[in-house]
């Protein structure tokens, strides 16, 4: 069995079985649904889902998809004329796959029937709710909001006329699939038929689902994963679907494991750099939406940076369009979080510079073996004289921090921090990735070399309290990771900055801790 592809459908039918039901109940109720959500998770494979679920109550619903991708660049005229042979079309599949032939009066109706504005479309639908009897026609309309603009106006109104009709209307009841929502395509959501109280989310998996969907895997093939490689998986992609489905993917065909081996926490480090490095059509999604305006990078950095977080408010037009793609959510406090940990460090690579123009000054002149002088002859990384190392590195080069291109000022040290580490797990043979605990305030890397952990947690200094709280947090997530220490890295942008270092035993841990200044302006007697 196949994690994605083919197999989205039955996965999700199984894992979404209570979304489902709600679904279903919905549309025997005749509801005008709508649901917007990013692309890329699973939103499209959940309504044909339900199309599957209907078409087995033939009975009683007659089930269309149709998809209006390819009217992004269209005219209102173009639109209805190819929507009425679109129609017809789907029509006519339905009747195939049941092996049924449709009346001559429908036959007829549909050959000679066409569709050019709204009215003749509310004409189309009353009288082929009439040549299709006892059928509830139900519709599921995806990437909706690639309806001409010069359309949308008279579609809505139009079924807003079928909804208030009656009881025994055609469509009996619509499914809206998109990106935007009516609001967003400047539309008066008031006098939608697409009531607001009908809007349908769909969540997540939860851990329980995303163990359950490898489970249906090792009960086909046989080959089991470890709980701990799926915490991980669960951990990383915080249950979005096709990550989830892009990750088992990897795992099951692409790493060649022997079926007869379990997967493991060794795979699931193979299968993430991909994720974290690779390219796939979600991150391509991502990266394209983050890209769109520059002012995203400002804000994703805030939220990814500092305790005190930035409210979750959709009548921001940056925070509503970044919300749109995906990319953050409202977490629990109110406050803006950045999705998923895989999402983040992607945002960090994207904004990172690829040349800061201080590589060659990241090691002292007195170093032999480049970075591998901070591997201890048995191969354990030497964390301190690694990171006792970037500090120094932030001294030597002072003002040049300012220079490096693109790059915010306020955010240049973590590029920097990110940069190094990461050059310093590739040269090594390591790996490194973010394990974010509320998606904002903090960026805990995780490094991995030679099956040992070691935690680097960074931000920007929002005063003692906060620098102390941290320390405590880090010391809590060193636990629950099973080691010993970790380090704490906090950038303060202060006029008179202090710049203390130490090593403390935190309920048993040690947890080493930098304060490093940030040079705020070039010295007038530099030229």
């Amino acid at each position: 069995m196949r994690l994605v592809g083919p197999s989205i459908p039955k996965i999700t039918t199984s894992l979404h079985a209570e979304e489902l039901a709600d679904f279903i109940k919905r549309i025997e109720r005749g509801r005008y649904i709508v649901l917007f959500a990013p692309r890329q998770t699973g939103k499209t494979s959940f309504f044909r889902n339900a199309l599957t679920t209907l078409e087995d109550e033939r009975d009683t619903y007659f089930p269309i998809h149709l998809n209006f991708e390819g009217y992004v660049d269209s005219d209102a005229d173009t639109f209805y004329r190819s929507l009425g042979k679109e129609i017809c079309k789907e029509i006519k599949k339905v009747f195939q796959k049941r092996r049924e032939d449709p009346s001559g009066r429908l036959t007829s109706y549909l050959a000679n029937t066409q569709i050019t504005e709204p009215v003749s479309m509310r004409e189309f639908f009353e009288n082929l709710g009439n040549l299709l009897e006892d059928q509830r026609f139900v519709m599921i309309i995806d990437e909706f909001d690639s309806i001409p603009r010069d359309a949308l106006r008279g579609f809505l109104h139009s079924f807003r006329q079928i909804y208030l009709s009656g009881r025994e209307r055609c469509p009996h009841s619509i499914g809206i699939v998109g990106v935007r929502n009516i609001t967003q395509l400047n539309y008066d959501r008031f006098i939608s038929p697409f009531n607001i109280q009908d809007e349908f989310k769909l969540p997540n998996f939860t851990l329980e689902q995303v163990e359950e969907l490898f489970s249906q895997y090792t009960d086909e093939v046989g080959q089991p994963f470890t709980s701990e490689t799926i915490e991980a998986i669960h951990k990383q992609t915080a249950g979005q679907p096709v990550l989830v489905n892009r990750f088992g993917q990897i795992l099951t065909e692409e790493l060649d494991i022997p079926k007869n081996e379990p997967i493991t926490m060794k795979h699931f480090s193979e299968a993430h750099v991909q994720l974290l490095r690779g390219r796939s059509t979600n991150i391509e999604h991502l990266v394209t939406n983050i890209r769109r305006d520059r002012r995203f990078e400002a804000l994703l950095m805030k939220i990814a940076s500092y305790d005190e977080g930035v409210d979750f408010n959709l009548d921001s037009d940056i925070i509503n369009e970044l919300a749109t793609y995906g990319v953050i959510a409202e977490g629990a406090d109110g406050m803006c979080e950045i999705v998923n940990p895989i999402y983040q460090y992607r945002i960090i690579r994207v904004f990172k510079p690829i040349v800061n123009g201080l590589e060659q000054e990241y090691l002292p002149e007195d170093n032999r073996e480049g970075f591998e002088d901070y591997l201890t002859p048995d191969g354990e990384i030497r964390m301190t004289a690694l990171l006792d190392n970037f500090r120094d590195f932030i001294a030597r080069v002072g003002f040049k921090i300012l220079q490096v291109p693109d790059t915010p000022q306020e955010y240049v040290g973590q590029h920097l921090l990110f940069a190094y580490l990461e050059q310093f797990v590739q040269i090594v043979d390591g790996s490194m990735y973010l394990e974010v605990q509320t998606g904002r305030g903090r960026m805990d890397l995780l490094i991995l070399h030679r099956n040992q952990k070691y935690i680097v947690e960074t931000k920007i200094w929002g005063g003692d309290s906060r620098y102390q709280t941290g320390k405590t947090q880090l010391a809590a997530y060193v636990r629950s990771e099973g080691i010993e220490e970790g380090y704490y890295v906090v950038f303060d942008h202060r006029d008179t900055p202090e710049s203390p270092m130490e090593t403390e035993t935190i309920d048993g841990l040690t947890i080493r801790s930098y304060v490093i200044p940030v040079i705020q302006e070039r010295p007038s007697n530099e030229n």
